[in-house]
């Protein structure tokens, strides 16, 4: 009988953490916004997120857990659980004599349920 209450214990106790999910996509809370470059929406520019982060972790995309890819007017949107992110975009200012990459970010908190709008400044 013992080992029964352990096992439903322990069943009770997996399921609890599994219910509370966080820094990961797919939740309720969401981010959105354009990625600019001094105003002028970057074109197809990816996005990068890192879990349970806020610092920036780096310029190298494999330091990221996922990424998501803006659209053709800069356009991008994220579904998140509550949790704290660093974003980062990186795409290419090709609207100029010279084109060229340009990257930046953010770190955020989200809470549970909560709806952003956030643009993304990128630079030289």
């Amino acid at each position: 009988m013992n080992n029964l209450v352990k096992l439903a214990l322990s069943i009770a106790l997996v399921f609890s953490f599994q219910s509370c999910k966080k820094n990961q996509l797919g939740g309720k809370s969401s981010l959105k916004g354009v990625v600019n470059h001094h105003g002028k929406a970057i074109a197809n520019a990816l996005v990068y997120i890192k879990f349970n982060a806020t610092e920036f972790p780096g310029d190298d995309y494999k330091l990221y857990d996922t990424s998501v890819q803006a659209d053709a007017n800069g356009n991008y949107s994220i579904s998140f659980y509550k949790g704290s992110y660093y974003i980062y975009a990186k795409g290419n200012d090709l609207d100029v004599a010279y084109p060229h990459i340009v990257k930046g970010g953010f770190s955020i908190s989200l809470r549970n349920n909560e709806k952003l709008v956030k643009n993304i400044a990128v630079t030289e």
